[in-house]
């Protein structure tokens, strides 16, 4: 006989939930026994598969579990400091990994118990990451891995990172890649700061000097590791462009609060920049629904690509906006303390320090002329830019 697979219901997720808050009470559980118990329930990515976060239930149902706990009082996982493992380096694992990688990488990661961070870019590579130059020669059991990575978000907090190396030099620069998880805190790993335009070095510089990983590190399979960065990207670009806010939320909130609270900037051309920026936000809302509904279905594609270039475009837009707005006030940046945050809190922060911070949008999570030519390509289908080196060998390309 056929056994049939029911999908869990919204119902029996509120059920779960309320079981879970009645074993382990917000306000008397351990913040990290609770978030191991919700894991540990199925009820931390209820879309994943049982025993690994999840209850194979379907993905919408996520914001309203996220919900149920808030109400509650439940602590959350600090999704901002860990959000490269939350929002990159778990789907990759989950669809790439083995079973004893997803045993030992999700549930810590998840919890916040480990954060994660990202080695891809490198100084001679630029926005071309299939141009990486790390290399990783394997030894035995263990990859030998030598090179430097730039522009590390988080690597100063980071117990682990995802990584892509070159592990064949005789094949075109798309091939002989491959991904490893990286123990940061093995022999050879070196974390250096990049002070940004704002003061602070929140990422940062990476040198790997014969970093020892063993082959069991090794996500995907030797030489694919342009296939396994690319689930990686797509969902980068949805964490960073794709998030669920709520109507006048985010930068166009603040903005709006700062045009209703200074009547006396107002004038005609300010007006009409606003509304303008106001009408882009909510499409741009919208829309996010509409990409998080593809999701629900299946793995992101290159539609988050968009979604990733009309943030940046808008962040940018509505920050020098509340510079104007506030005048003199707008241009005030009390602290250019060289700190090391692990996490951005963009928001929270002053008007001078949000039109600084933005100007790295259109550049972190793939830069916004490489979105453009993924959007040309992929989505609108047009003719992709001639690429004299597709086929050449990476040792041949010219550095």
């Amino acid at each position: 006989m056929t056994s049939v697979t029911t999908k869990i219901d919204a119902a029996q997720l509120r059920d779960r939930v309320a079981k879970l808050l009645s074993e382990h009470d917000p306000k008397t559980t351990d913040r990290l026994a609770f978030l191991q118990a919700r894991f540990d329930a199925g009820l931390s990515w209820v879309h994943f598969p049982v025993g690994l976060g999840g209850l194979d239930a379907p993905r919408s149902l996520q914001s309203a579990v996220d919900a149920q706990f808030a109400a509650a009082g439940a602590p959350d996982n600090n999704p901002r400091r860990i959000g490269i493992g939350l929002g990159m380096a778990a789907p990759t694992i989950l669809r790439f990994g083995t079973s004893d990688q997803h045993a030992k990488f999700l549930r810590p990661l998840w919890t916040g118990e480990e954060v994660w961070c990202q080695l891809f870019s490198e100084p001679g590579a630029g926005s071309d990451l299939a141009a990486l130059g790390t290399r990783a020669v394997r030894d035995g059991d263990d990859w030998v891995v030598t090179g430097q990575k730039v522009w590390t978000s988080g690597a100063h907090a980071a117990q682990w990172a995802i990584l892509v190396t070159r592990t064949d030099p005789d094949l075109p620069k798309h091939q002989g890649m491959t991904y490893f998880l990286c123990d940061m805190t093995a022999p050879g790993v070196e974390v250096r700061p990049l002070r940004q335009i704002t003061g602070e070095a929140e990422f940062n510089e990476v040198f790997l000097t014969e970093v020892r990983i063993p082959d069991a590190h090794r996500l995907g399979e030797v030489g694919e590791g342009w296939k396994v960065a690319q689930t990686t990207l797509n969902n980068e670009r949805v964490a960073i462009g794709g998030n669920a806010v709520p109507r006048e939320g985010g930068m166009i909130g603040i903005v709006s609060d700062v045009w209703r609270a200074r009547p006396e900037l107002r004038t005609s051309e300010l007006h009409d920049r606003l509304l303008k920026l106001w009408v882009e936000t909510e499409t741009l809302r919208l829309a996010g629904g509409r990409l998080r509904q593809q999701l629900a279905v299946g793995q992101p594609g290159p539609e988050g690509s968009a979604m990733k270039l009309a943030f940046a475009e808008l962040n940018q837009a509505l920050s020098g906006l509340e510079v104007e707005l506030m005048g003199e006030e707008g241009l005030r940046y009390d602290d250019w303390t060289m700190r090391r945050p692990e996490t951005v809190d963009f928001t929270a922060r002053e008007a001078g320090y949000r039109y600084l911070r933005a100007k790295g949008n259109s550049i972190e999570g793939g830069t916004s002329e490489i979105l453009r030519n993924i959007i040309s390509e992929r989505v609108l289908g047009l003719p992709s830019e001639p690429r004299v080196d597709k086929d050449v060998a990476w040792k041949d390309l010219p550095r």
